[in-house]
């Protein structure tokens, strides 16, 4: 029968067509040859599109872009008003870098105890899609280029705030997380330090009240914000062998206490900063609108804290990620008034 031939057995068979005959093109048979060979530019493609987003996960990019917000404000409030468009991309490039090469770096140092935890065992090192040695010279190429950047534009303070804060990170607060719950307040002064390149690129001094203050903010933030994270993901922390609040202290009262002391202090911290330019009407309206800003979170925090599951630290997590945009807002804004 024809259809048990080959196709090449079942094209010898074929009649010939007239001498004057129209050739014939068999499309059909040519576009199911195409259909089976593989697409290699399109696979390539593919590829090299997987590899650039695997670079971009090993960067931490949720949190490179918090700090690029706090970049921003703090750059405004360091100058007294306006900066350069110039300048503000140079500054979030440097910045953006040295953030990125700190959370790599991290993921460098974690991607065996990654395995052990779901929420990050799909990461590009410990899901075998990157090489340890591709990561760590990405880790040193950003870092080193963001921290010349910097130094090159802004100068030695600002570079320095970079140096300090991937140090801080990378060297002390990531070792510490299988050692003691201590990490989280080194994790926050980490995680803070950036306020003050944006602060010191742009005019403000690294002995100014203001620039603590504002480091005062994000560190304070980070308590409510991270107790809610240590709460909703402990089972998973305590596996893989961090140190955490939520697993040192498992009842949670401990985180509870940590993320309300955390939101009193962002609050003063807030208001201190709406009256440091001196006390008027506008100060005035500034720390009441700081109240207002911060008073989802403390809310959340004390129901957390009377009742601690996992519905109320997700309510914490989720009000934790306005309450900074907000905050810094209005003491941007402070600067204009």
């Amino acid at each position: 029968m024809a259809t048990d031939l080959l196709p090449n057995q079942a094209i010898a068979t074929r009649t010939p067509p007239p001498k004057n005959a129209a050739p014939v093109n068999d499309l059909s048979n040519e576009s199911a040859n195409d259909q089976e060979l593989p697409n290699v530019q399109e696979t390539s493609d593919v590829a090299q599109n997987s590899f650039v987003s695997d670079l971009v996960e090993l960067t931490k990019p949720r949190i490179v872009m918090m700090i690029l917000v706090t970049t921003v404000a703090t750059a405004m409030i360091g100058a007294g008003g306006l900066v350069s468009v110039s300048a503000l991309v140079w500054l979030l490039l440097g910045t953006a870098m040295i953030a990125g090469s700190a959370g790599a770096a991290n993921q460098v140092w974690e991607r065996v105890i990654d395995c052990n935890m779901t929420r990050t065992a799909s990461r590009p090192l410990p899901g075998q899609r990157m090489s340890t040695a591709t990561a760590i010279a990405f880790t040193t190429i950003i870092g080193v280029a963001g921290t010349a950047v910097l130094w090159q534009r802004f100068g030695i303070t600002p570079a320095f705030a970079g140096v300090a804060t991937w140090m801080l990170y990378v060297l002390v607060y990531t070792p510490m997380k299988t050692r003691t719950s201590f990490n989280t307040t080194v994790g926050a002064i980490a995680g803070a330090l950036p306020v003050l390149i944006g602060y010191t690129a742009c005019g403000g001094q690294i002995s100014d009240v203001t620039g603590w203050l504002l480091v005062g903010v994000l560190v304070a933030w980070q308590y409510p914000h991270f107790m809610a994270i240590a709460w909703m993901y402990r089972r998973q922390y305590d596996e893989a062998g961090f140190k955490m609040s939520t697993t040192v202290e498992p009842t949670g009262l401990s985180a509870g206490i940590q993320a309300i002391v955390g939101c009193a202090v962002l609050l003063a911290c807030g208001i201190a900063l709406c009256f440091l330019p001196g006390s008027s009407i506008t100060a005035w309206i500034g720390s009441a609108l700081v109240v207002v800003a911060v008073y989802p979170m403390l809310k959340a925090s004390i129901v957390f804290f009377g009742d601690r599951n996992d519905q109320k630290a997700r309510k914490l997590l989720l009000s934790s990620l306005l309450v900074l945009p907000a905050v810094l807002l209005i003491v941007t804004l402070r600067v204009f008034w």
